[in-house]
């Protein structure tokens, strides 16, 4: 009786051994979906990252206002026959002052 039960509890070990360790294993079913979850994060803020170059690239291609935009902003170019007025503030007054004159 005794060497039936030792018997029957290594086959029982020996059949649980690919639903735990081996290939297709609980640990590795476990550690592909966790896997696949970062690669679904990663695939949704690179299409976010593609929607917004995407909208850009419309955008410079159907209009002059994007262009003069960026030329604008990133070169600081201005228009022929515009003035440019650049107010620039006293770095040394201290903010509760500037707080007082409003």
């Amino acid at each position: 009786m005794r060497s039936g039960t030792l018997i029957l509890f290594v086959l029982l070990l020996l059949l649980q051994y690919p639903l735990w360790i081996g290939k297709g294993s609980w640990l590795q079913v476990w550690e592909l979906n966790r896997q696949l979850d970062l690669q679904q994060q990663v695939n949704r803020q690179t299409q976010s990252r593609n929607a917004l170059l995407d909208a850009e690239v419309r955008d410079l291609k159907q209009g002059t206002a994007a262009i003069e935009e960026r030329a604008r902003s990133e070169l600081g170019m201005i228009k022929r026959d515009e003035v440019f007025y650049q107010i620039v503030e006293d770095p040394t007054a201290h903010p509760l002052d500037k707080a007082a004159v409003r």
